[in-house]
């Protein structure tokens, strides 16, 4: 069944199609309908997942009272709905679906044996999800490239990339690497990655490690030093130098003001 994934408190790996996937707080992942996976979840505390399946149509049968006429709707409600495919890449969260998503969560256990409320939830939260794949369409025309389907295929490689990324910040990872994931030569990759996500891989792979280290260190008691090399900075001169360059402040400072 067509499924989104989301995760609190820590993280949880999927591979989907041989591609590694982290799903974490910042970010949820849909999986279409027959879509095989594994998953990980490795942490010495609790993690929560909150999942949503969809019964198989649903999203079509929505999609398609969103495009056909009214008088098309009443004439023949039952017509042949279009397909929908969803990007099996990991969404940040976001201000249309995440709210409802939240919202949903959090009335689920008092509110589950409302059937009425459940059925009008699912529609919402399709509907969201439906304008979330429309921003992503956008997001796929704007990529360069001549042909829809080499757009489509450009824009799946390099979030795979990202995912990839996001998956294996903490290890010596190389530009090499993540144009392997993309299947694409060093200098398109670059070019493209640029183009599609506003910064360059190392730019994102900084981000990201730095992001981690910041929560780390907001969480834990770990050492500065050690939360560098863990999230796989090589010296704590340059990880506290692009630390304070972010937060304008520097990883001690940063995790005192959180205290």
């Amino acid at each position: 069944m067509l499924s989104v994934k989301s995760f609190r408190n820590g993280a949880a790996h999927y591979q989907v199609d041989g591609h590694d996937i982290q799903v974490d707080q910042r970010s949820y992942l849909v999986l279409n309908r027959d879509q095989e996976y594994t998953i990980d979840i490795d942490s010495a505390c609790a993690v929560d997942a909150f999942c949503i399946f969809f019964r198989d149509g649903f999203a079509e049968g929505l999609l398609r009272t969103r495009n056909v006429d009214a008088r098309t709707l009443v004439d023949d409600p039952n017509g042949v709905p279009p397909h929908v495919e969803f990007y099996q890449v990991t969404r940040p969260h976001d201000d249309i679906l995440t709210p409802a998503l939240n919202g949903f969560e959090r009335a689920y256990p008092r509110r589950r044996q409302e059937s009425g409320w459940f059925d009008e939830q699912m529609h919402m939260i399709m509907e969201r999800l439906l304008l979330v794949q429309g921003r992503v369409n956008r997001e796929v025309k704007a990529v360069a490239a001549v042909r829809a389907s080499t757009r489509t295929e450009l824009y799946t490689r390099i979030h795979r990339a990202r995912d990839f990324i996001r998956f294996s910040y903490a290890e010596s990872i190389s530009l090499d690497d993540m144009a392997g994931v993309a299947c694409l030569s060093v200098n398109h990759f670059l070019r493209t990655f640029k183009q599609i996500l506003g910064q360059t891989p190392h730019q994102f792979l900084v981000s990201t490690r730095l992001a981690r280290a910041a929560s780390l260190l907001t969480d834990t008691d770990r050492s500065v030093t050690e939360i560098a090399l863990s999230v796989g900075f090589e010296s704590h001169g340059s990880f506290s130098w692009l630390f304070r360059r972010r937060f304008g402040v520097s990883p001690t400072g940063f995790r005192n003001t959180k205290k």
